[in-house]
């Protein structure tokens, strides 16, 4: 098992990459509580919340609303700063590298197990979608 030290030093494209299935996982619930079932509507409805732009506006609004902290800011500039090999086509290099940090922030959260901190930056950011209509563009 790694120590909390260990975690700390995991480079940003691994963290976001725990991140991404952290928020999957969330988006999924969420969907189901609400009472999505059937599998097209489901992915369909997921894409306004994963997707770059979507997580890209959820990290700025999170920003403009004072919920980062100085320690969230450190960790997210990790995930902006991962020297990723692939940048997705139906996105620009800007708000893929947001993304990337938005989820590095929750795979960090995650992996340290700072359960009650991720609780709040997720229902945050499954509201901040809603608050928006699904709409992630």
């Amino acid at each position: 098992m790694k120590s909390k030290m260990e975690w700390k030093q995991l480079n940003g494209l691994a963290l976001a990459y725990m991140g991404d299935a952290v928020f999957e996982k969330r988006v999924r619930f969420e969907l189901l509580k609400e009472g999505a079932v059937r599998p097209n509507k489901l992915h369909r409805a997921a894409t306004t919340y994963v997707s770059a732009k979507a997580q890209s506006y959820i990290l700025h609004e999170l920003e403009n609303r004072g919920l980062l902290t100085d320690a969230d800011f450190a960790v997210i500039k990790r995930g902006r700063n991962a020297k990723s090999h692939t940048i997705p086509k139906n996105t620009d290099v800007a708000t893929y590298k947001n993304s990337t940090g938005f989820e590095a922030l929750l795979g960090y959260l995650y992996v340290l197990e700072e359960t009650d901190r991720l609780e709040q930056l997720l229902s945050q950011s499954i509201q901040i979608i809603k608050d928006k209509g699904g709409q992630s563009s």
